[in-house]
């Protein structure tokens, strides 16, 4: 994104006179803003009309026609079947998620709450409200470090943005096709608004979180497309968005997974819901939230250039630049667990041959991985658990007990992991340089700038079935995965979305 671009102002009123209190504020918002490029702020909407007579910005403008548009509008073929991709990764994990500790309290909430029987909650047998459901899946989700990442924004979209589109989408009965769309508009609009807003520098100068700030506004826009509401209500779903948004950098202290689950998926897939619910029932609000005066920017990032909220929409879709995570890890610790694979193939080796293990990471990301409390996001036990193992999986990702195992203690002590201020100035590229130690003096190194699973190292299709044959079958069954893997990689050809729930739920 350019590093230049302008604080949008608000387009001109089709009104000829204006009041003084309207006057006023328009000429304090042209002294806080910057200059706009020649004519932009002649630009009328094309669309629609402003229907509450604050003005609309043209940034605003095309956001919410595009959004409103969503669902009548063809994707590419190959944005489809990375949106079906990415909605199979999340499903998966969802159902993984049900059996850890986040996920069960998640569903026992559920449970307890209960609400109008609309909406599935995976991976059970519980039917409730579309919010209530939004929530629980959410958290499902992103109970582990299984669910996909999208490195430029600092986000992961799809755990709060599948659970808020199925959520919307059983409340409506929208087909597949539509699905496809909401999920797709959902990822293209999350990630541009923390990249406007600064991604991971924003995140770690303000305090807030880009890891709720992102899915959020991904939620509601495809709970929103699910809603199929309006041009004038997409903008008011924005403005109910801006004002939930929230969320701040401390989810790092979580040691339980579980407010991390309820930030990154729950609380933003429920928050989504919300939005899109209401308005669709015919709330009002502020029609420009990124506009005109205490506007989000102002509040989040005054240097900001809203222009970023529409940068390229219809020619880059996000989906295609998010990540699937080959390893059942934190996004920190991928790159070393490809290193360790690599090597191992160049040179096998046993763990008692390994004298000594070195890791470079950026120096924040090294910080969330470093010597954690749970072991998917511990660096130093997950490559202890790769070197002995020979491979990770979601069983010995989440084997807590094994933190306290001497055998795995004795190859946590050969692992030393190194801060790097050179590889932090290259996120949100994540880099991990492994260097390895042998007892007969033989020196490894690798390193690992594109992780599998990333753009630049895509999964094929059969290593994303293969991962979520390896989450879903054990807990709903081998023909039941197959039965629901099938579905999802079909979606185009669904004609209700709730046909979905026989195969999402437990027999």
């Amino acid at each position: 994104m350019s590093d230049d671009r302008n604080e949008c102002g608000p387009a001109e009123s089709d009104h000829a006179i204006l009041s003084r209190r309207s006057l006023l504020e328009l000429a304090g918002l042209a002294v806080a803003t910057a200059v706009l490029p020649p004519g932009m702020l002649m630009t009328k909407p094309s669309h629609s009309r402003d229907t509450t007579g604050q003005g609309v910005s043209p940034i605003m403008e095309k956001l919410s026609t595009y959004m409103s548009e969503a669902s009548g509008r063809e994707l590419p073929d190959e944005v489809t079947e990375k949106t079906k991709q990415h909605i199979l990764d999340t499903v998966a994990a969802m159902i993984s998620g049900s059996e850890l500790t986040p996920g069960r309290v998640a569903v026992q909430f559920a449970g307890v709450y209960g609400g109008r029987e609309l909406a599935t909650v995976v991976a059970s047998k519980i039917v409730c409200g579309p919010i209530e459901a939004a929530l629980t899946n959410g958290v499902l989700a992103h109970a582990d470090e299984t669910d996909d990442s999208h490195a430029a924004s600092q986000s992961h979209p799809g755990c709060a943005v599948v659970p808020a589109a199925l959520a919307a989408g059983e409340r409506f009965g929208i087909s597949g096709t539509h699905f496809l769309r909401a999920v797709t508009l959902g990822y293209d609009v999350g990630t541009r608004v923390t990249m406007t807003l600064g991604g991971q520098q924003f995140e770690a100068e303000s305090h807030w979180s880009t890891h709720s700030i992102s899915p959020l506004f991904g939620a509601a826009a495809a709970a929103g497309c699910a809603a199929s509401l309006t041009v004038a209500q997409m903008r008011f779903l924005l403005g109910y968005t801006a004002h939930q948004s929230s969320g701040l950098g401390a989810w790092n202290r979580d040691t339980e997974h579980i407010q991390k689950a309820f930030h990154f998926g729950g609380m933003t897939a429920r928050s989504g819901v919300t939005s899109a619910l209401i308005v669709q029932a015919g709330w009002t609000g502020v029609e420009d939230i990124f506009s005109g005066k205490d506007n989000f920017f102002q509040a989040y990032n005054p240097h900001a250039d809203p222009a970023g909220l529409a940068e390229k929409l219809g020619e880059r879709y996000e989906i295609s630049r998010t990540n699937i995570k080959k390893w059942p890890v934190g996004s920190p610790i991928q790159a070393a667990l490809d290193a360790l694979e690599i090597l191992r193939k160049q040179r096998p080796f046993h763990s008692n041959e390994v004298q000594q293990v070195s890791v470079q990471l950026a120096t924040d990301e090294a910080a969330i991985v470093n010597n954690r409390e749970i072991p998917d996001i511990c660096l130093q036990h997950m490559v202890a658990v790769m070197v002995m193992d020979k491979t990770v999986t979601f069983s010995s990702a989440h084997d807590k007990a094994r933190m306290k195992d001497p055998a795995t203690l004795r190859e946590r002590e050969k692992v030393k992991l190194i801060p790097d201020e050179q590889l932090e100035h290259l996120m949100p590229l994540r880099v991990a340089i492994v260097e390895m130690q042998l007892t007969d003096g033989t020196h490894l190194t690798q390193r690992v700038d594109n992780v599998r699973g990333t753009p630049k190292n895509p999964m094929t299709r059969d290593e994303i079935v293969g991962k979520a044959r390896d989450l879903i079958a054990p807990i709903l069954g081998t023909a039941q995965c197959a039965n629901l893997i099938e579905r999802v990689l079909n979606l185009d050809r669904v004609k209700d979305i709730r046909e979905l729930r026989p195969l999402l739920q437990l027999a």
